[in-house]
């Protein structure tokens, strides 16, 4: 995995001496949590059956990105709630490399947040995780879907809003601080990020992240989204057009007769705040 703009500052990740082969079939599993008390439990569990081998453990979001990307697990058992990057965001990176683990979230949640999860038969853990549940999460971790999963934590409003971008380069992942992104500019089917490190493509939709980034991002065109952390100045043109500039960034971006007024008043309203 590599990080656009800055290094990524996180500890090397907790790696496991589990044996992968204890059964021909047996899943890889890697198991994420900051508590290592908790870690250890799961790992007495998940031991206790014979289908699922741990080939590793992470205490936060980027460990467990570079032990996916090392080790190719089948399953990841996530906590939700962990300082830095939580495991709401690093599931919707995971969600983009090419065959995505299948993600079991492990949670303290409120009951509200559960009866999500069960609503949508999609796999948590409660904790203390029991025995029982787990075995039943890992017998159904192969027909869950990762978007449906992150849909449905969405909607129960876990997590936090993300820090990073990802982007897949091969079968590698590029993590991108938002706050080095000057603008997001939709093309066909995917969406270009343009950063201080550069530009790279994703598979999202610009109104996703229209709704996950505001107001720090303004729509300043049906095609492009803008970081008014970014914007220099609002130029018009002879013609009546009106373009962004961006400071530190070469781009003039275009601003539709539609968004100009929202446009100047967020900025002015930036610029005098």
């Amino acid at each position: 995995m590599t990080a656009a703009g800055r290094p990524a500052e996180n500890a090397d990740p907790v790696m496991s001496q589990t044996d992968a082969t204890r059964t021909p079939r047996a899943m890889r599993a890697i198991i994420v949590d900051d508590e290592p008390p908790a870690r250890e439990r799961l790992r007495r569990l998940l031991e206790e059956l014979r289908e699922v081998a741990v080939v590793g453990e992470a205490a936060n979001g980027l460990e467990a990105l570079r032990l996916c990307e090392e080790l190719d697990p089948d399953v990841v058992l996530l906590d939700i709630r962990m300082p830095g990057m939580d495991g709401i965001e690093a599931a919707r990176h995971l969600a983009v490399l090419e065959q995505p683990p299948a993600v079991i979230f492990t949670t303290a949640y409120d009951q509200h947040a559960l009866e999500a999860f069960e609503t949508q038969a999609v796999g948590y853990l409660l904790k203390p995780v029991r025995r029982e549940k787990l075995a039943q999460a890992i017998r159904q971790a192969a027909r869950l879907a990762v978007p449906q999963l992150l849909r449905v934590a969405e909607r129960a409003r876990l997590g936090r809003r993300r820090a990073q971008i990802c982007a897949r380069l091969g079968e590698h992942l590029r993590l991108i601080p938002v706050d080095d992104i000057y603008y997001f500019a939709a093309d066909q089917k995917y969406v270009t990020v343009r950063h201080r490190g550069g530009s790279d493509l994703i598979d999202e939709s610009l109104r996703a992240l229209a709704l996950e980034f505001a107001p720090d991002f303004v729509r300043v065109h049906r095609n492009s989204l803008v970081a008014l952390r970014h914007v220099r100045t609002v130029e018009r043109g002879i013609d009546g057009q009106y373009a962004v500039r961006l400071a530190d960034c070469d781009a003039m971006l275009p601003v539709s007769r539609r968004h100009a007024t929202s446009v100047l008043r967020l900025i002015r309203s930036g610029a005098s705040s």
